[in-house]
């Protein structure tokens, strides 16, 4: 769950979702006046971003991308936080995709979830917020894990056989939340950017 109080990491890596030559559809301005933008989502806190690509470069679909400080190879500069109705239509199609790979990429940080989801409230908890799991896997993964943490997430499956495809479940919960500006519960997304008052 994302921690409160302290600032969250910036991104230095996103994964590309969307190439668009001639800028967002939501850009009125006539398509002279228009740049290459590229949509990403944030390797860490799956932010969904717009950049701009340097001069003559077209950042390959499903590639990972430094946007950090410094020097930076493919991309120019962050043009700003998006929300998913803003996405493409292609990059919506990929988003669930290009999540499984980042789950499968910082594994770790997953697996970590799992052996320490913990209760909500008196009623709800944490895993209980991933799609497909009910109380019985709830308490199935609980009871497993107090027998030794989970190494993997390919171990977390062959340990509860109900939880089918971890990166997956994962991937689709991420997805609910970068849809739902008002989801109660975050467990890895940031909240979306309130405009400035």
């Amino acid at each position: 769950m994302t921690t409160r109080g302290k600032p969250p990491e910036k991104e230095e890596f996103a994964w590309v979702l969307d190439y668009l030559p001639y800028g967002n559809t939501d850009d009125r301005r006539p398509s002279y006046q228009k740049k290459p933008v590229v949509q990403v989502v944030g390797e860490k806190n799956f932010a969904l971003i717009e950049l701009v690509p340097k001069e003559g470069k077209i950042p390959d679909i499903q590639s990972r991308v430094y946007i950090g400080e410094g020097d930076r190879d493919e991309i120019d500069h962050v043009k700003h936080r998006i929300s998913y109705s803003t996405l493409s239509q292609g990059a919506q199609l990929e988003l669930p995709f290009i999540l499984e790979i980042n789950v499968k990429h910082d594994e770790e940080k997953f697996v970590k979830f799992f052996n320490e989801a913990h209760p909500i409230t008196n009623r709800l908890h944490m895993l209980e917020l991933l799609p497909g799991i009910g109380k019985k896997l709830m308490w199935a993964i609980i009871d497993e894990r107090k027998k030794g943490p989970f190494s993997s997430l390919e171990e977390l499956h062959e340990r509860v056989g109900g939880v089918h495809s971890p990166q997956k479940v994962i991937s689709n919960r991420i997805v609910e939340e970068l849809k739902d500006d008002n989801i109660k519960y975050r467990l890895f997304t940031l909240p979306p950017k309130r405009p400035k008052q």
